[in-house]
């Protein structure tokens, strides 16, 4: 991916960077971490009847199967529930990118759906940045190194949700208010134009929860 920083002064913008390619570029990250965890379930599920075709009769390698299907199980659930790919793809196919020279990250989170980062996303000299929650869009856990030096460019609507790219690698963030219910009042005051925006985009309502996997496993 090209940075989309001016590379003699980082902290003013160059181009924005090629929406197709952003997006062509996640969804292979995404296509290749699915591929993974389907050949290491396959694998798992394999291990018991090869074993056994070699002449391997221990109880052992049976363990194998219950693993592989715990692999084969989490996956579609993160998929199902993780939906923020496609919501990146609408937003930013609606909204223009805009340069934020400051990336702050203040906390990261492990949960189920992918690390949460709790991030700032403000304009040198402009107060009152809000505090986002981010999640990598192609299911990457780690943040980014060197994200923080570099500035990023933002689409959507911050009361709603948007779209963060990180120059450092080309990721691209799915974000949402961290204090969904205090930006409330903020949505509800927005003219009927930014909420039929935020609707048809899918970052209308909070859209990541953490699943129940007891209850999910349990349906």
């Amino acid at each position: 991916m090209n940075n989309p920083t001016n590379p003699t002064n980082p902290g003013t913008p160059g181009a924005p960077p090629d929406v197709d390619q952003l997006i062509r570029h996640t969804t292979g990250r995404l296509y290749r971490h699915i591929a993974t965890r389907l050949a290491l379930a396959v694998v798992l599920l394999a291990v018991p009847f090869v074993a056994t075709a070699a002449g391997y009769d221990a109880a052992l390698p049976f363990f194998c199967i219950p693993a592989g299907l715990f692999v084969l199980i989490f996956l579609v659930l993160r998929l199902r529930h993780g939906s923020r790919l496609g919501v990146c793809k609408k937003v930013l196919r609606a909204y223009p990118l805009e340069y934020r020279t400051r990336v702050s990250k203040k906390a990261s989170q492990w949960q189920y759906l992918g690390d949460v980062h709790t991030v700032r996303v403000s304009v040198r000299g402009q107060q009152g940045a809000p505090t986002l929650r981010a999640l990598n869009a192609a299911t990457v856990r780690r943040w980014p190194k060197g994200a923080e030096e570099a500035g990023a460019w933002f689409a959507g609507d911050a009361a709603f949700g948007g779209v963060l790219v990180l120059p450092a690698g080309g990721e691209i963030f799915f974000v949402q208010p961290a204090e969904w219910e205090k930006s409330a009042a903020e949505r509800d005051a927005a003219d009927p134009q930014r909420r039929s925006l935020a609707e048809q985009t899918g970052i209308s309502r909070l859209l990541e929860r953490e699943p129940n996997l007891i209850a999910a496993l349990g349906r």
